[in-house]
This record gives C-alpha cells, structure tokens and sequence, in this order.
C-alpha cells in the first residue's frame, strides 16, 4: 500500500496550508503559510506541527478543505533532509523538506519527474 498524502487548505484562523504525510501509521504534519512552492528559486516555510491520526486524510469542514490529495515516495533521506515526490491529482511533484533547527523549509528541487 502506498503512503498518503493530503494538502488541506485553511481559510481560518488565517489562510495556511498543511502538508500531511503518511508515516508509521499517522500523517506527519507541516503548517505552510504561503503554500507549496512553485519556483525551485523560492522556498517556503513549512512549520512542524503535531502528527495527526489517518482519518484526517479524508476530513473537511467549514474552514478546511482538501487541496490535493496522492500518494508520496520517498527518495532520499538524511538527518537533516528528505526528498520526495507528491502524486497528487494534478501530477507528480519533486520536493525537499529541510530542518533548519528551528524550522523547516520546503523546497520544489529543480529536477521534476
């Protein structure tokens, strides 16, 4: 079975994405304020936030909603990074999440599949 991914959209408290990836049997969650990056030149905060369990991959409510949805595949990963590739409903993607110490940056890598 394919790990999950979803990309829900808040309109509340203020307008933010969350990043939500399937693993170890929960979704691992990143608060991104401006959304997934579209230019490989400019990166996006993406702040941990705690993990959530499997069903919300499917929750939607007056202030959330699901702005895509896949799978993903790991590529790469090394304490400080990992790179992946949303399958989403649009198409595929190529992305590294890098922890910064503080934060997190999510990067579109220049190489797309």
């Amino acid at each position: 079975m394919r790990p999950v991914f979803v990309l829900h959209e808040h309109h509340r408290p203020r307008h933010h994405f969350d990043l939500r990836l399937e693993e170890d049997g929960v979704l691992r969650s990143w608060a991104v304020p401006k959304g997934l990056p579209t230019d490989s030149r400019r990166d996006r905060l993406a702040v941990a936030v705690p993990d959530h369990d499997l069903g919300h991959a499917a929750y939607t409510d007056e202030h959330k909603e699901i702005a895509d949805h896949g799978w993903w595949e790991l590529l790469d990963r090394t304490e400080r990074r990992f790179v992946f590739v949303l399958h989403g409903t649009a198409g595929s993607r190529r992305y590294a999440l890098i922890d910064t110490g503080t934060d997190w940056l999510l990067h579109l890598t220049k190489e797309q599949p």
